[in-house]
């Protein structure tokens, strides 16, 4: 049986539990944040409202601050300890607010003029005081949040889509719209890059950064996450194949070893990581089939040698093998190495997938909205997704992730 890292059964039928649906927003939600040991969520939207929401004595979630913005929001990001709350526009602008105690007024500290572009995603880094964040104009740049100042910046050759940071090392994981991720060691007034990453077929959309076991997750257009081992010397890789589309949000929960993901067609799955999963193979290239060695369609000589018609070519997901399409007729399911669906096989390989392989490792739930956005706080178990509908949906996730994962919190 498969257990969570509670030490109890991976519960393959518990669904998250909707706690709420915040309406009131006019334009796409474009980022939200849980408010820690508060029952609040903090909204920014391209109707360029930033809000802050707390519940009520009525259950019901009701904004004690509507703060309107020159331009469309598009990225957030709210740092609890300092009160401090940073808006990306669609202008390039980073705005600071400093935010009161009783969450009801919101004060301007200073605008960043951090991109020429789209604002993707923000990080504050209070240890070093810098103001990190990446754009639409293919630059990641880090400002002194005390002088307002740009410390650097570094230029892509694609849009810069995602960020996320290590604190203790000072590394920046930038993914982008080409689909790959670029590693950069982050220095007062220069970086410089470490290593680029690349194993995604389509641009990246999300990535989660678990300090703690020094794994990297990226979710993509591509519909699969890939866990990148950043801490291991083999740089191990894992491709997750659940979703159906985009993959918009990732979470990895470190308590039960499980990774939570949303895509944009309202799918939430959650991943059960607390086992030793497969390596997929590299795929193989070869000019005729590895398994019959009929000829494949760019083969000329061959095709001309045997008076042979030339054939497609495949690859098998499970050993990597070039094959035609008679020889890999079969279609499997096989989680241990992250395909929850049924994908090509080749017939040997299908032979030796037994009914315990195919046991689902993973569970697929449903929002009921195509998610945008997703975050999550862990310590408590909320999870908080923004639709296309323009809600805000807050969700307890402990039924799902195995274990309570608050203490002492109940939904109410």
């Amino acid at each position: 049986m498969i257990r969570d890292g509670c030490g109890d059964p991976f519960p393959v039928s518990a669904r998250p539990v909707l706690l709420t649906k915040i309406p009131g927003h006019r334009e796409q939600v474009a980022a939200a944040s849980l408010i820690p040991r508060e029952d609040g969520v903090i909204t920014a939207s391209e109707d360029r409202t930033v809000r802050v929401w707390l519940k009520r004595d009525s259950g019901q979630y009701w904004p004690s601050i509507y703060h309107t913005m020159s331009s469309p929001c598009t990225a957030l990001r709210y740092h609890h300890e300092s009160r401090k709350l940073f808006v990306g526009q669609d202008t390039g602008a980073v705005v600071e607010f400093n935010v009161s105690e009783d969450f009801n007024k919101m004060n301007f500290i200073k605008t960043y003029p951090a991109h020429q572009n789209r604002v993707t995603e923000i990080i504050y880094s209070p240890g070093t005081q810098w103001v990190i964040s990446t754009g639409h104009d293919k630059f990641l740049t880090w400002m002194c949040s005390q002088s307002g100042s740009q410390m650097g910046r570094h230029g892509f050759a694609s849009w810069a889509s995602c960020l996320q940071y290590d604190e203790d090392t000072r590394y920046a994981f930038v993914g982008d719209f080409s689909g790959q991720i670029t590693l950069l060691k982050l220095d007062q007034n220069s970086c410089s890059v470490i290593s680029t990453l690349k194993g995604h077929e389509g641009s990246i959309s999300c990535m989660y950064w678990d300090p703690v076991q020094r794994y990297l997750f990226s979710g993509s257009s591509d519909h699969s996450i890939i866990l990148w081992d950043i801490g291991g010397r083999q740089g191990r890789t894992l491709v997750l194949q659940g979703h159906h589309d985009k993959v918009q949000g990732v979470t990895y929960v470190q308590l039960t070893r499980q990774l939570v993901s949303c895509s944009a067609d309202g799918g939430i799955c959650v991943w059960n990581m607390d086992i030793d999963r497969e390596e997929a193979p590299q795929w193989l290239e070869s000019d005729s089939c590895q398994k019959c060695s009929q000829p494949f369609f760019w083969n000329i000589k061959q095709m001309w040698d045997t008076k042979t018609v030339g054939l497609r070519q495949h690859h098998c997901r499970k050993c990597g093998q070039a094959v035609c399409g008679k020889c890999s007729s079969k279609r499997s399911s096989y989680p241990i190495m992250g395909f929850e669906f049924q994908v090509r096989v080749c017939d040997s390989c299908y032979e030796t997938i037994k009914d315990e392989d195919r046991t689902p490792l993973a569970t697929l739930h449903e929002g009921k909205h195509n998610i945008y956005y997703m975050t999550m706080d862990v310590s408590r178990g909320l999870m908080v997704t923004c639709g296309t509908d323009r809600l805000v949906k807050i969700w307890d996730m402990t039924p799902s992730v195995g274990c309570s994962l608050a203490t002492g919190f109940s939904p109410r």
